[in-house]
Parts: C-alpha cells; structure tokens; sequence
C-alpha cells in the first residue's frame, strides 16, 4: 500500500506489468487501476471484435462456508442461493433495512456448503463486514480473501479460443453465470464465465502469488489473435453500451431494486425473511418511485453524470452515466426519470453543460415493462441486443458482469464512466459552461 494524503491506496499484484505495458493509471475504488493503455477506443474495438484481457483484482472475494451458508446468505441477500446449483452463479444484491442498494453482487456456489461472493471494490470492506454480522447465529463462516485473491477476466468473442489452450476444464461445459474449479496455465484456479462488457468471456480466480504468471500466460495465448490489455475507461463504454449499471453511479443507497428495473432479482416468496424485505414488498405493491431508463442521443453533446432531465418545464430525473458509443457511432446515457415519464414514447430534454436547449428531447423507441410498470431491466442486454439497438429483441437471462466486471459488476460488476472516474469519482466531471451553447440534442429512450 501507497499513502496519499490520508488516504491508503492499494497497489495491485499486477502493478509492474501495466507499468511496463505503458497504462495510465488510477485511484480507483482504494485501488491504483490501469485506466487505459494503447487507447479507450482501441481497446473498446478490440473486445467487441477479438478479446481483451482485464485486471480486475481489485474487486473484494468472500467466502461463505457451513452447512447453513446458503440459508445465512439468504438471509442476507434479496436473492436466495440455496436454489442454486453447484457450479452456478446468480446476480444478487444487498440492501439496507430501507430496500436502498448497499452493493450489487455476484454469488457462485462452489460446493454444497460454499459460496463465492464478489463484491464491488468500493464497496467490499462495506460488504465483508454486513455479511459477517448478518450471519451470526447461522452454522456457516465468512473468509474475506479479497487481498489474497487475484482475478483477471478474458472477454470477447475469441475469448473461449484464447483461454482454452491454457485450461484444464472443457469451457464450453462451462454455461454462462457457470463456474468450475481447475487449472490455467498450470496453476489452481476457479474459471467463471461471467462478465461485465456484453460479450462472451471468463473471470479466473487465483492467488495473488500468481497473478503474474496467469496474466503473462494469457497476454502470450491472446497476443497473436489480437487480444489486448483493456483498462477501466474502455470497460465503462462496454458496460454502458451493454445497459449493465455501475454503482455508484446508476445503483446507490438511495435507490431500490425496483426502481433500478431488477425487481425480478428480489425473491419474496423465499421461505424465509431478510433483510429489507418489508420495505421492498411496499414497492413492489405501490410501485417505485422513479425509474431507470436508457437513452440515445442523437445531435451534438453528451448526456453525462448529474445533467438534469425534463419533461416540459418539470425536472423529471437526472442522467446517471453517458459516454459516446464507439458501437453504434452515437452518445448514450442512463438516468432517472418519475414513472410516468418514462414509458415508450416519452418525449424528453436533457440540460447539457448547464445549458438547456428547447429543441432537446428524447423518445422511447422501444421496451417492455413489467407487471408494475418498469421496463425491462437493460443491465440484462449485451450489445448484440442492447438497449440501444430498437429493432432487436432483448437479450433474456441474468446480467453479465462480475461484482469486480463486474461483474461488479461489475468485473461491474464495476467498471469507471468515460475518463479516469467510476462510482464514486468524480475526476474530470464536466463542469457548466456559461453562455457556450452546445447545439440540438435528441435523445431517444430506448428501454
């Protein structure tokens, strides 16, 4: 660890090898991440159309273990992993008594008395210690490994092809949110394919003693195909285009599951309780009170973090992630907006750099709702069927991405916004530019 000010920083395992590839680096979630190398746009491109290789070993590793670790997770957790199979993984969350989001999750089963939980950076001491105290009174164990674990995610179409040579397990047995135990590139590993970028990929886990190892191994099995190191700048336009949130930007404390679209993550008819469950079955009965739904712009400018949205002259919601789409040519955006403004259809305006043209608006192009009216939740979309693509069909099943991509989630399960910050930075934030109008922004609400 590193002091800046009073603030300690973690260094990653892999901290010389991104030196040495040219990364420019960091503080991210604690942590000196590599936020680019060769470029955002190069390495956007590379992983939508070769594979890209991520170090996500930032991200916090719990291990849950004793007969009742499922029923103690259950507990805990809106989801309920007793149902989970061995060797399969769901998305889940966290919350407070109050059903606000303390962190999105990722929960594998290893065996039938282990689980895996990977936890977002920021949030992992957050989360290590909740669970520990919510499991009290249950027969099961909580082993924080997060600075003794390692992990480095492979992700995009060649992505199976590259990681395959080097490992001992068959993966295309290895279904999507499936997890196995094995060996890659000779050394002891949990091989996951799971991800927070929209396309096919794997999260391998292994101690930090051999990070270096797995990574130089990869960067050699990939290098020749065209795979390339991608930072956090690059993964935040990959998640984004995908739909997938990242907390701290479009999931937080203040915000439920049902108000994020991933009410159907929520098992209310689990046999036992947990914790936020009264709350969250108030919102499921009387619906949430704001409503994530995901934006196209079309014109100049880019919807950014904190830009306001209005409906007529009322301020409805606020954009909550935005990036231009180096995919589809195009600014996208997440936000916030009241229930009723957010159905297919909708025209909105967006404020941008403090200024707020009237001819701004944007339109639902397409979704579909669930029974309390919120739209599908885009986070479940990779690219190939995004949100941001009207004329396809949304993508069914759990989102991609590991609490760490992830991901989280994001591997985000987490990943930054465009530029050094995710989550909770705020570095390099646009700020308002007085009297320099931007031009004619149309957004097109597309989930």
């Amino acid at each position: 660890m590193t002091e800046t000010g009073a603030d300690a920083v973690h260094i990653i395992p892999l901290d010389g090898r991104h030196r040495a590839l040219g990364a420019k680096l960091i503080e991210f979630g604690g942590w000196l991440m590599p936020v680019q190398y060769s470029g955002i746009l190069d390495e956007h491109r590379a992983v939508r159309e070769r594979a890209g290789l991520f170090d996500l070993s930032h991200m916090g590793e719990l291990f849950v273990d004793g007969p009742e670790a499922g029923k103690a997770l259950a507990a805990a957790l809106v989801t309920n992993p007793p149902t989970l199979a061995v060797g399969r993984a769901q998305y889940s969350m966290i919350v407070e008594e109050s059903g606000g989001i303390i962190d999105d999750l990722i929960v594998y089963r290893l065996g039938d008395e282990s689980f895996l939980v990977v936890a977002n950076a920021s949030n992992a001491q957050v989360v290590s210690d909740t669970l520990a105290e919510r499991i009290e009174g249950h027969r099961a164990v909580l082993d924080d490994r997060s600075l003794a674990t390692a992990l480095v995610a492979v992700q995009g179409p060649l992505a199976q092809a590259i990681l395959q040579p080097l490992a001992d397990v068959a993966l295309e047995g290895v279904r999507y949110y499936g997890i196995a135990e094995g060996r890659a590139a000779g050394i002891g590993a949990l091989i996951a394919r799971t991800g927070y970028t929209g396309e096919d990929g794997f999260e391998v886990f292994v101690e930090t003693s051999r990070a270096a190892d797995l990574w130089d191994a990869l960067m050699a099995a990939g290098t020749p195909a065209g795979m390339v190191p991608v930072g956090l700048g690059a993964r935040d336009t990959l998640r984004l285009e995908a739909g997938m949130p990242l907390y701290g930007n479009d999931l937080d404390r203040d915000t439920n599951p049902y108000e994020a679209g991933l009410g159907r993550v929520v098992k209310l008819d689990k046999p036992d309780d947990f914790i936020g469950r009264a709350a969250l079955e108030r919102v499921a009965r009387d619906g949430p009170a704001k409503r994530l739904v995901g934006l196209r712009v079309t014109g100049r400018g880019i919807a950014r973090h904190g830009y306001p949205i209005f409906a007529g002259d009322r301020r409805t919601g606020i954009v909550t992630s935005g990036t231009h789409s180096p995919t589809l040519g195009v600014a996208i955006a997440m936000g916030y907006v009241a229930p009723g403004d957010g159905e297919p259809g909708t025209i909105l305006e967006v404020g941008i750099r403090g200024w707020r043209p009237r001819s701004s608006h944007c339109r639902s192009t397409s979704g579909r709702a669930d029974p309390i009216g919120r739209p599908a939740a885009i986070v479940h979309r990779p690219p190939r069927h995004s949100p941001f693509h009207s004329s396809r069909p949304p993508m069914r099943g759990l989102p991609g991405g590991s609490p760490r991509d992830g991901a989280h989630r994001s591997p985000v399960h987490e990943g930054p916004r465009m530029g050094p910050r995710r989550g909770r930075h705020r570095d390099g934030r646009h700020h308002p530019v007085r009297g320099r109008p931007v031009g004619r922004h149309r957004l097109r609400r597309t989930a």
